[in-house]
């Protein structure tokens, strides 16, 4: 079984939340079929009338999420591949964005590449101290084009800019909060899950067309996101066939 083949996409139901965690054992990176079950698992969580609040999440104690599995990206042959494969990322956004519940991230761990595209298409995120953030797409020869709009929108040009130009510092959690990707920050697991337990419970009492109507404001100006990020995907598709994208790719496997 490889790496593309592993991992999963669960959904738990309890009292008007739907929870859905992922799971990748390479720090819960992003094969294609984890990326479409996210997707599918997010649709079908925002069709459900039963769902008041969605809270999404990756598993174990340690890196929320790696961004793109590497071992994945190595196999792409050609542009229709590499386009299919970045539109997965794609499809998790626009299903984000389009999900009229409210979708609380729960970051963990440290988040790279679109791993911090998740946690900034989230409509409000939680995150533990140490839940540092990097973009490092432009260090294999890529860029993060399909994120970079939900990232661009949540903390803004200057910040975006920064952190997919300098693909090597580690932004630390206190930075990302004070630009607005993480809306709390917590020194413990019991006092994130604490709050977490709090604000979602809330919104589960609360009336979900008012709280439909405030998504539709808050994501106001992205209604030309289904034809923008399959564009971006089309832009990565064709790079990560490059020599260079290759190259740095093995390197940094051979890193790990």
């Amino acid at each position: 079984m490889g790496a593309t083949d592993i991992g999963y996409v669960k959904s738990s139901f309890h009292n008007g939340i739907t929870s859905i965690e992922f799971f990748h054992p390479q720090s819960n990176s992003l094969p294609g079929k984890i990326l479409d079950e996210l997707a599918k698992e997010i649709h079908s969580a925002g069709n459900d009338n039963e769902t008041k609040v969605i809270i999404l999440r990756s598993g174990g104690e340690k890196a929320f999420c790696a961004g793109a599995l590497f071992d994945e990206l190595i196999t792409i042959k050609d542009k229709e591949h590499g386009t299919e494969f970045f539109n997965g990322f794609a499809r998790v956004i626009n299903a984000m964005r389009k999900c009229p519940q409210f979708i609380i991230a729960r970051v963990q761990g440290k988040c790279v590449g679109g791993g911090v595209g998740l946690a900034a298409a989230a409509d409000y995120t939680i995150a533990l101290e140490g839940a540092d953030i990097k973009l490092s797409e432009l260090a294999i020869g890529i860029g993060p084009f399909v994120v970079g709009p939900a990232i661009e929108r949540k903390i803004g040009v200057s910040a975006f800019s920064q952190l997919a130009i300098d693909t090597t510092l580690w932004r630390s959690a206190d930075w990302a909060g004070k630009k607005g990707l993480y809306a709390e920050l917590h020194h413990s697991i019991e006092a994130m899950d604490e709050s977490l337990h709090r604000i979602t419970n809330n919104l589960a009492h609360s009336n979900p067309a008012a709280m439909a109507a405030m998504k539709k404001i808050f994501w106001k100006g992205t209604e030309d996101w289904d034809h923008l990020l399959t564009e971006r995907a089309a832009i990565s598709g064709k790079l990560v066939l490059g020599e260079y994208t290759k190259h740095a790719i093995q390197k940094f496997k051979t890193k790990q």
